[in-house]
Formats: structure tokens, sequence, C-alpha cells
């Protein structure tokens, strides 16, 4: 690096400081401090390091970039702005402001450049494994001999909260474990949390915890542009482990008096302390002004990519032309495409039989990964119980990648954030599976895949207190309505064996992440002759069973559908009319039309609502009314055999059909009592 381009770079450097204080000082809210020390990494890394092109932000051969402290966003639309992204200087003047492009922290927009939601610190870490999973399964995939059409690295830059996180150390030991090679995170490690000095709470050795646990690293002063360049360049060589390079830095970089300081990582400088940082570099712009010799860097920096980009387009063309069939898939697996036709190989489970539907899960598994082969997923250790092992494949590992199984060990949280880095990648559809009541562990992955419509597929089962004997840690109370509760969450609970081919295809064909809720206990088969057919779960939430003028309306979900059903037939045998509504996905059903709701739900006053869901009542009030009637589960559960437990907790179809009796013959009385009222 010679004496002009470190002057250009370190005026860069300057810029990205001095904007990104202006942008949070304007904006009188944000996180100065980060931006201000990470200003010499970020000028190098869009400098020199990052293959990018703007006017085609979603080139598939780009680097990823992932701002997994996702706080210093001000410093990443900054970089972005000068880098050629649609982020124009008006955009940094609306930070934090409702509507904007640059909102407080990163949101998913890959045509400005965003790789990815962060903030939630951990996440982005997590998501950076899944897209070098992604990356390594497509290497693997695609490039031939001559023909290296994937070809790029995953980096990041995380903090020292991201290191602390839970979910970093989960995400590192399996990247580290599995040797993904094209990951370099740069750490800035700049001592410094909200609370005060890290010394308050981390002591480990951080370099040595890493390569205990297989990563290449380095540190470097991260003010340093050669050196930098020089860590960024040596961890490009290492093929074989993923790299950290920690950046001692200090935050607030160039403050007169918060430069190392927790009072500058949450709240604007404020104008002396933002005119002092300007006199101690010598900066003399206005405002928001940019030099135009850094505008002319970046101009010149973004010819030498499109240049980089006009080759790889060229070769990618010759790779058509030579490989037909590959260029064929490739357009598949990137489209995300779904065969029209699933339906035609769905299973079909006889009438009477009891099958799991986690069972009916895995049969419906091993059919799709036949149709759909850039399906691909596993199991938080939990692979032989939720039922989600490609029977035809084998796991991914450090040496092969040619699997479609992957291992995430006891991993959940990992999982979460790993499934998201793999659908943000793109090409392929990601799965993985725990039992429902661990998606707790997870829920904050679960969350911003939602938040970022992530192409996910949560297969989690063991849905109820019916687990049995493994008893209350293990059985799901409050975690359906914590699901649902989810924007643009979809969760599917489908009713029998039948029914999960199709709740399956709904998650396929999705465009938001996916929750299918399966059972480890056998559920009755519904026979599908006498009551409505299995695809209308399309729906939402059917009329599976009904009748002219019905005293009861029942909702159910799930293995209660059956039970529903055999009240249905009780309530009927004593001259009571039920109808049953099987409400498998409130969100999917909420989607339907008004006419079909009124349809479904009925508007027969005189009719009392019934719920019959092995789970919290929490929410189903909208349904059914406060004055509804809930069999459902409002303590924990127990250990027990699951039909012990069925009869302890009041679900057999004796005991709700006594309940629904007694609620009929309530509503009698008091009708019989207000008529007297009336004639006095």
């Amino acid at each position: 690096m010679d004496k002009k381009e470190k002057e250009i770079l370190q005026l860069v450097a300057h810029t990205i400081r001095v904007i990104s204080a202006e942008t949070v000082e304007n904006a009188k809210s944000g996180h100065p401090g980060a931006p201000m020390g990470l200003a010499e990494i970020a000028a190098v890394l869009w400098g020199k390091i990052l293959k990018v092109n703007p006017e085609d932000p979603t080139w598939k051969n780009r680097d990823r970039f992932i701002l997994s402290a996702g706080h210093a966003s001000a410093m990443l639309y900054t970089v972005l702005h000068l880098m050629g992204f649609d982020i124009k200087i008006e955009d940094l003047k609306n930070f934090r402001k409702f509507g904007s492009i640059t909102p407080g922290h990163p949101e998913l927009s890959p045509e400005h450049g965003i790789e990815a939601t962060t903030g939630p610190l951990g996440q982005g870490f997590a998501i950076g494994v899944g897209m070098a999973i992604a990356q390594r399964k497509l290497m693997d995939i695609f490039n031939k001999p001559g023909y290296n059409i994937i070809d790029h690295f995953i980096f990041a830059i995380v903090s020292d909260g991201d290191i602390m996180e839970g979910i970093s150390q989960e995400a590192a030991s399996l990247a580290g474990h599995l040797g993904l090679g094209r990951i370099i995170y740069i750490y800035d490690s700049n001592k410094i949390t909200i609370d005060g000095s890290t010394s308050l709470t981390l002591s480990e050795d951080i370099r040595k915890k890493f390569e205990s646990i297989g990563w290449d690293t380095s540190e470097i002063d991260g003010e340093d542009l050669e050196a930098i360049e020089q860590a960024i360049e040596e961890a490009k060589k290492v093929e074989d482990k993923p790299s950290l390079i920690i950046a001692h830095t200090k935050i607030g970089r160039f403050s007169p008096t918060k430069e190392g300081s927790s009072k500058v990582h949450g709240a604007p400088l404020g104008p002396e302390e933002l005119e002092g940082l300007k006199k101690n570099i010598g900066w003399k712009y206005k405002p928001f002004e940019i030099p135009q010799e850094v505008y002319t860097f970046f101009e010149e920096r973004r010819k030498v990519l499109k240049n980089e980009y006009k080759k790889w387009v060229a070769k990618f063309e010759e790779y058509k032309n030579k490989f037909k069939d590959m260029a064929e898939m490739w357009e598949k697996f990137f489209s995300l495409y779904i065969p029209d036709d699933l339906e035609k190989y769905f299973p079909k489970y006889e009438k009477g039989k009891e099958i799991a539907t986690r069972n009916a899960s895995e049969d419906t598994i091993q059919i799709l990964a036949e149709k759909i082969p850039n399906l691909i997923g596993g199991s938080a250790d939990l692979a032989e119980s939720v039922k989600t092992t490609i029977l035809k494949s084998k796991p991914i590992s450090r040496d092969d990648f040619s699997g479609r199984n992957i291992y995430f060990g006891v991993r959940e949280h990992a999982m979460g954030g790993i499934l998201n880095g793999i659908a943000l990648y793109g090409g392929l559809i990601p799965f993985g599976g725990t039992f429902l009541v661990f998606s707790d562990y997870m829920r904050p992955s679960i969350r911003l895949a939602a938040l970022m419509k992530t192409k996910v597929i949560y297969v989690f089962s063991h849905d109820s207190i019916f687990v049995g004997e493994d008893g209350p840690t293990h059985q799901p109370i409050e975690h359906l309505a914590s699901l649902r509760a989810i924007p643009n969450l979809i969760v599917i609970r489908p009713a029998d064996a039948n029914e999960v081919p199709y709740a399956w295809e709904i998650a396929l064909k999705e465009k938001r992440p996916v929750s299918l809720i399966l059972t480890r206990q056998g559920v009755p088969v519904i026979d599908r002759e006498k009551y409505a057919p299995p695809h209308l779960i399309r729906k939402g939430g059917y009329i599976i069973a009904d009748c002219k003028n019905p005293d009861v309306i029942i909702f159910a979900t799930g293995s209660e559908v059956p039970l529903a059903l055999e009240v249905h037939e009780t309530l009927e045998e004593k001259g009571i009319m039920s109808r049953v509504i099987n409400l498998a996905s409130w969100e999917l059903f909420e989607e339907q039309d008004e006419d079909y709701k009124k349809k479904v739900l009925g508007d027969e006053e005189d009719a009392i609502r019934v719920v019959i869901e092995a789970a919290s009542p929490f929410g189903w009030a909208k349904y059914v009314g406060r004055d509804g009637t809930f069999i459902c589960v409002e303590t924990f559960g127990a250990s027990a055999p699951y039909k012990v437990i069925k009869e302890k907790f009041g679900f057999t179809k004796e005991k709700i059909t006594e309940k629904i009796i007694q609620k009929l013959n309530e509503r009698i009385k008091s009708k019989n009592q207000a008529k007297k009222l009336i004639e006095k």
C-alpha cells in the first residue's frame, strides 16, 4: 500500500467517521461510537476488498457482508452510499425516521446492499455461518473444473456483544467443526459495552477460545490500514477454517472527551463534541458534505469491480452453454422452484389407523426430497425423534458436503440463525427440527425470520402434554400461542397423517417462514369419506363436520380434531347437533375472503362455542368469545403415559361431552330465568 493509497483510504475512513456521527446527530439518536472506531476497517473493506456490484446488487457471486453489530448501522449506510448503492445523502438525513430506508438497525434490503436484518446481537454471526454452509453446498453442486461460478467470501463485523452471546458460541462451534473456510469475521474489540468496560463481564482469551474450536485467528491494530488489508488477504488463503480477525479499536475514536467511553455507544455526540471530532482530524467540510476525492475513489473502485462482474457474466454464459443440465438446475434452485404436481405423490393413509403426524412428516420429507433437490435440513440432535432425516442422503461433513442432512448438534438457537442464513443466501430451501417446547431456545431467530420473511420451515414435534412420560419440562403449553403471536409466521397444526403432506406443500410454496406442529403420539386417521377432505387445510380452517342449525360449534386443531369428531358423534347420539371446525392455521384462515370466513365460523347466535386444544387457551377468544368453553390447558403438564394424561386433563370424549351438555343446560336455565323476568 503506497503513500497515496494510504492517504485516500484515510480520507475515506474520516469521511465514514464524520458522516456517521453527523447522521446520528441529525437523528438525535443512534450509535456513533462503533462507526467512529470501525472507520478504517470499513474503508479497507469497501475500498479494497469486497466484491460487489451496486448495479446488480443481488449478483450471485458477490461477497456477502453482514453487520452483526447492527447498532453501527450509520456506518453501513454511509459506506453503501459511497459505494454507489441506492442510498442517497437525503436517506442519511432521514436516518431513523418513519418510512425511511435507513432504520435504526439494518433491515434486509439486498437492493440497497443490506444482506440481513441485524441488531439483536449474535444473529448476524449465525446468519453468516448459514450463508457459508449454503455457499459450500452450492459450490459442490455447481462448480466445475475451470468454472468456479461460486467463488466469494462471507464477511461480517462482530462486536464484543456478539462474541458474548450464546448463539455466537453455538454457531462458531459448528462453523469450526465443519471447517467453513470462506468465513472472515472482523471482531471489533473496543472493550466497551453499554454498562462500561468489558472487564466487568468478560475475561477469557477470545483468541485461544476460537482457536480451540477450529478457527484461524489473527490480531491487529484496527486503525492500521495496511494491517487490516494484510490480515484479510491472509484469511482468504485459509481454505479449511473460518477466520476471526481480532481488531483492537477505540470506540468513539477522535471524540475529544468520549473516546473509549460507554457514553459514546448509544447517544449522539452533541454539537460541541462533534465539532471537537472534526477539529481533531482536520475536517473542513460542511455537514453531510463528502470530499470529491472520496467519490472519485469509489467511482474508480466500481469500474474495477464492474470489469470483474463482466468477466463473471461472460464465464457464466460459457458455463450455461457447456453444462445445459446444470444451468437448468441453477435456474430451478435460485427461483426456488416447486413442482405443481406434488399432490399426486402424497402418501395416503388408511382411516382408523393411529399414526403420529411426525411419522407422516418423515414419509413426506422422503417424497419431497426426491422431487425438490434443493430441500436441505436437519435437527438440533433430535433427528430420530423429530423424523427430519432424508433417508437416501448422508450428513454434510467437513470433508463432504454432498449430503443434505445437517447435524446441528444441541444448538437450537444457532440452528435458527443458520437456517436464516441458508435461506438468505438463496438457492436452497432449509428446514430444521426440534421439540415444540424448545422453540423457546430459538425464538429470537424465528422472530428475525418472520421480520425478514425468509423461506424457512420449522418442524416442531412433541406438540402437547401428550408427550407423556417426559413430563412438564418437555410438554409445551404456551408455545402455540407464542408462535401465533409472531407477525408473518405461519403456524400449521395438521389434524392427522393425511393433512401433513398438504401442510408441507403450503410451507414449500410460502414466501414466509412456516412452523409445522406435529405429534409424538399416534393420532387416528380421519375417515375422509365421512368427513371433509384433507386438502382443505390449504384454507387454514374449514368445516370438517357439519349439520343444520348447530347447537354447538367446536373448534379444534391437530390431534384434538379426531377427538372433536368423536365428541360430535357422541352429541349426535344424544340429539345435540354440532359443527366441527378444524382451524389448523389461524394465519392462513385470516387471509381468506370474508364470505368464506363467515361461512366457516357461522353466525348462529344461540350455538355455544367450544375450543378443544391441548395448549393454552390464550388467543382463542377471538373465535369463541370470552363466554366460550375452553377445553384447554392452563397449568403445566405432568409425567405419565399419554393416555393417563388425556384422562387426567379431561381430553376424553366422555368428559368433553359432559362439559358441553352442562354448558347447554346452563344456557337453557339462563334463558328460562330471563323469560320469567320478562313475563313478570
